[in-house]
């Protein structure tokens, strides 16, 4: 995309003014949507984006600034203007650009640039609609959505590195709405893959549809949930949503390096229960928070952050590896151009244990089952949540009994490491979208069902 010889001048042209290191991000990004609202085309959207991403190091500074120009004076000129604050009287030169050919994990038969199939794509939102529809007269509203975005990018530094790599991402989701007089409530389903539109292979649109719709309606006349400390069985999939914003931005060097998390200076310490074991993984093929080489360039791969309860990793980036002296995971990522790159999770999950589903459930007294969780809020640097339960149930006598609605789970990451005691077999993930300083990017979350001993409930009693 960009012309090697003007990557080169731009790059020396940012040492000879002192830089320490220097880094172009060359990204073009072609997305399209297509969204239904109750069996109808409400919206259908495409569109390019181009720029580049100039990142320069002065010491542990990082300094920024991005333009939509190929130009190599325009370049050079940006490069000025971040550069102004920190002359040097020093010269310097990259050594040679050398192309770098990495492997692609993630094959792709239908890319979206090949094809948008828009009128394929509603007829699957319209089976997803008829199927939500047909579970109750109650349900009132049903919007269906599916997102591609094929992004490309080009990676030079003045270590001579240069690569390549394009990313295909697709994403349906189904968003229902249940009515009965004055109540209202809502189920939400929306699988992705790191992958073009063969995805939809992988799903059923009448399963997509049915989930959803029984989510919204279940909640429909559901006793309020009971309040106060208490156990708590969280589901497989999504529940891992906890693990990753309560425990797992806390193990990003963004907040390592500037000794906002908890953890900074527990490595080699027992964080957990010893039957937590946690893994950020960017290798596993065609899942949606995978990925060939970072945003910095470098391979990804699989990173073992909790063993047995001890903490073992964080995930760093270029910066946070100065910063902390860690090596770096391929763990450096962004948005798009606008946005420096930072440590950031990809496959975030927590490993499969050896306890039985219902060996879980039998040893609550009186508890709640977290089925599918929500979104919620954390408090950066302490790891203090609170997330909504989207589909709750009562604990009785070791048994599950019934429907609960505005369930809500509040505590902190590291308290909640600890009082998780059991960790099922039933692993499953999730795709999600994360945001944090470097703009937001695709996500998996995931774990076993596990068991949480001890964890304060907020209901409507």
């Amino acid at each position: 995309m960009l012309n090697t010889s003007t990557a080169k001048a731009v790059i020396d042209h940012a040492l000879f003014l002192g830089a320490d290191f220097a880094e172009l991000f060359v990204e073009r990004q072609h997305s399209g949507s297509v969204e239904l609202l109750s069996g109808e085309v409400d919206k259908v959207n495409s569109g390019i984006d181009f720029g580049i991403g100039i990142r320069l190091f002065f010491g542990h500074k990082v300094l920024y600034g991005y333009t939509n120009s190929l130009d190599e004076e325009k370049l050079k000129q940006v490069t000025s203007l971040l550069c102004a604050k920190d002359k040097r009287d020093q010269i310097a030169k990259a050594g040679a650009l050398n192309f770098t050919q990495h492997d692609d994990r993630h094959p792709v038969s239908m890319p979206f640039s090949a094809n948008n199939h828009v009128e394929e794509k509603i007829a699957f939102l319209r089976r997803v609609d008829a199927k939500a529809r047909s579970q109750s007269d109650k349900i009132s509203q049903i919007i269906g959505r599916i997102a591609q975005r094929e992004q490309q990018i080009e990676i030079f530094n003045s270590t001579g590195l240069h690569v390549l790599d394009t990313r295909h991402y697709t994403r349906i989701a189904s968003s229902v709405v249940a009515t009965h007089g004055n109540e209202q409530s809502t189920g939400y389903e929306a699988p992705g893959m790191l992958s073009g539109w063969e995805f939809n292979s992988h799903v059923d649109p009448e399963e997509l549809g049915e989930v959803a719709a029984k989510q919204a309606l279940i909640k429909l006349g559901a006793d309020a949930c009971p309040s106060g400390e208490m156990p708590v069985v969280i589901g497989n999939g999504f529940g891992g949503v906890i693990f990753h914003e309560a425990c797992g931005h806390l193990l990003e060097t963004t907040a390592v390096a500037k000794k906002a998390s908890v953890f900074y200076d527990k490595m080699g310490e027992m964080i957990a229960h010893p039957a937590v074991s946690a893994v950020d993984d960017g290798l596993m093929t065609n899942e949606w928070g995978s990925i060939n080489i970072d945003d910095e360039g470098m391979e990804t791969q699989h990173t073992q952050l909790i063993k047995d309860g001890k903490l073992t990793s964080f995930m760093v980036d270029h910066m946070g590896s100065l910063k902390t002296g860690f090596e770096r995971t391929g763990s450096g990522r962004r948005e798009s151009y606008k946005y420096a790159p930072t440590s950031r999770m990809r496959n975030t999950f927590i490993e499969p244990g050896d306890a039985s589903f219902d060996d879980m459930i039998s040893s609550v007294e009186r508890g709640i089952y977290a089925k599918k969780m929500g979104g919620g809020s954390v408090q950066p640097g302490t790891g203090e949540f609170n997330f909504a339960v989207q589909e709750a149930y009562l604990i009785e006598d070791g048994k599950v009994t019934k429907p609960l609605k505005s369930a809500t789970l509040i505590s902190t990451g590291p308290k909640v490491l600890k009082e998780i005691s059991m960790v099922g077999k039933d692993f499953a993930l999730a795709a999600g979208m994360c945001g944090s300083v470097s703009g937001s990017v695709p996500t998996t979350v995931g774990q076993p069902a596990l068991k949480v001993d001890n964890i304060l409930v907020g209901g409507g009693n």
